[in-house]
């Protein structure tokens, strides 16, 4: 499974950002697919992620400002950030389990004033 990002950047607290992870290749049989996101400072952490056919689960510190959605085939997923805050900023890194766990390369999200 090949992921694609696409989005991320700068902008403001209390800004809105949107992050956007195409899947290709082997994408039959994708388990979970979601995002999570790093920073020097601490541990991979997630931000949000689909389970199966099952609604999307949030990070504690994400819940009620992000909002994850997919296409019907799922395989392209939207992350809407709003009401961003400086300790959103990271590296997010989109994520798909199939017969392996998969990677994005990355996109930073820097969120100053």
């Amino acid at each position: 499974v090949q992921l694609a990002e696409s989005g991320g950047g700068w902008v403001r607290p209390g800004g809105s950002l949107t992050l956007t992870c195409a899947a290709s290749g082997d994408t039959f049989g994708i388990a979970a697919m979601g995002w999570y996101r790093q920073t020097p400072e601490k541990e991979l952490e997630t931000v949000a992620l689909f389970i199966g056919d099952g609604g999307p689960e949030y990070g504690d510190s994400v819940k009620g400002r992000f909002t994850l959605s997919r296409d019907n085939a799922k395989t392209t997923m939207t992350l809407q950030m709003n009401s961003l805050k400086a300790e959103d900023s990271a590296v997010y890194y989109c994520y798909a389990l199939g017969a392996v766990a998969n990677w994005g390369q990355g996109t930073q999200v820097t969120i100053s004033s």
